[in-house]
């Protein structure tokens, strides 16, 4: 494992303040003598399964992530000028059940708690922490912005929450990115990791991949506020140093703190989250057990159908397409799938429930299943 692994990296998917493409962030990582390296787009995790194959392909080691907002309140409150501010928080996957867990909290961040952008909230964030590893974030952090609020009693509290959930998962983050309040904040979040004996790690936030693209990551800033570059009021960073910096850039910078620079590391060694593709995934269909398997549950609701519209005798030409029909579902997988189906559309239509149009490929069989 390399010396130093980036952790806090948006790409494209940031939509209009990422100016990462995705197949160029394993390559440079690799230029870089790095063999590892983590996304976290904001709210969304669009991108996870492109960068996981692309970091694989270049032999670099994939860390799914997200950087989640997290609502002042409950998810729930959408109160104006109260609930549309929110909270910054880096959430990365230690392994599969991690990547279910943040999953979970990115949709329901959408589903439950959007208002302005998809908020997820300290309730959730409990309930599903299983398998997830989590930074304090950047200046927009809850603990950041209680800090140099000068509310240290606050900041306190927020870390502390987040040490007693995710135990010695939970790291106090700082970063170098030339913005001068990060100077300020860097200062006082070391006196706090140390004061709650909270690890430290350093990260930078890159948005871009090279600090001459720092101009192309403003033009994205001004499309998405509807602003022009010649705007001397428009959004900006007042910063071109949130690139994806070198191990030795970011070694020097924070060469006081070495441990912030190793956290990297051992992070990177704790998050193991591996895709399987080439396979039908489907959840498992409980069968009545007197069926030795789904096939023959399956098999079963089939011959009613057919004896259920053609009668006790049907002709050779429907046996026939029937056995072919049912042989090509079995030989493709899909067993489970057209009982999945079955169940949701034979119960809608039991209990008077429309049901809607339907893909050729079920509507061709579906009246030989469903009574």
């Amino acid at each position: 494992m390399s010396k130093f692994v980036h952790l806090h990296i948006h790409s494209e998917f940031s939509l209009l303040d990422g100016a990462n493409r995705i197949k160029d962030l394993p390559v440079r990582a690799k230029e870089l003598g790095m063999d590892a390296m983590a996304i976290t787009d904001h709210g969304v995790m669009y991108g996870a399964i492109d960068f996981y194959k692309a970091c694989k392909k270049e032999g670099i080691k994939p860390i799914i992530g997200c950087e989640v907002y997290v609502a002042p309140r409950s998810r729930f409150d959408k109160e104006p000028n109260i609930d549309n501010k929110y909270n910054h928080l880096i959430i990365l996957a230690k392994n599969n059940q991690g990547y279910k867990n943040l999953s979970k909290l990115v949709s329901l961040g959408f589903t439950e708690g959007y208002y302005y952008k998809p908020r997820i909230d300290l309730e959730i964030l409990e309930k599903y922490h299983e398998g997830l590893i989590v930074l304090s974030g950047c200046l927009a952090g809850s603990v950041n912005q209680a800090l140099l609020n000068g509310n240290y009693e606050k900041a306190e509290e927020i870390a502390l929450w987040h040490k007693r959930v995710f135990g010695e998962d939970y790291y106090i983050e700082i970063q170098n990115n030339g913005i001068k309040e990060q100077v300020l904040a860097n200062q006082r979040l070391i006196e706090l990791a140390r004061k709650l004996d909270i690890p430290l790690v350093a990260t930078n936030d890159a948005h871009y991949l090279k600090k001459e693209d720092a101009y192309n990551h403003e033009v994205l800033l001004c499309i998405q506020t509807g602003k022009r570059m010649s705007d001397a009021d428009r959004m900006r960073f007042d910063t071109d140093e949130l690139y994806v910096k070198s191990p030795e850039e970011m070694a020097e910078y924070f060469k006081a703190f070495p441990d912030a620079i190793e956290n990297t590391v051992k992070i990177a060694e704790k998050c193991n989250v591996e895709f399987e593709f080439g396979h039908t995934i489907l959840p498992n269909y409980d069968v009545p057990p007197e069926y030795p398997t789904h096939f023959d549950f399956f098999k079963k609701l089939c011959d009613d159908g057919i004896k259920k519209r053609y009668g006790e005798n049907p002709s050779k030409e429907i046996i026939d397409r029937a056995e072919y029909e049912i042989s090509v579902i079995k030989k493709m997988g899909y067993v489970d799938y057209f009982l999945i189906v079955w169940d949701f559309i034979h119960y809608a239509k039991t209990h008077g429930i429309s049901v809607g149009p339907r893909t050729w490929f079920w509507c061709r069989f579906y009246n030989c299943i469903c009574n």
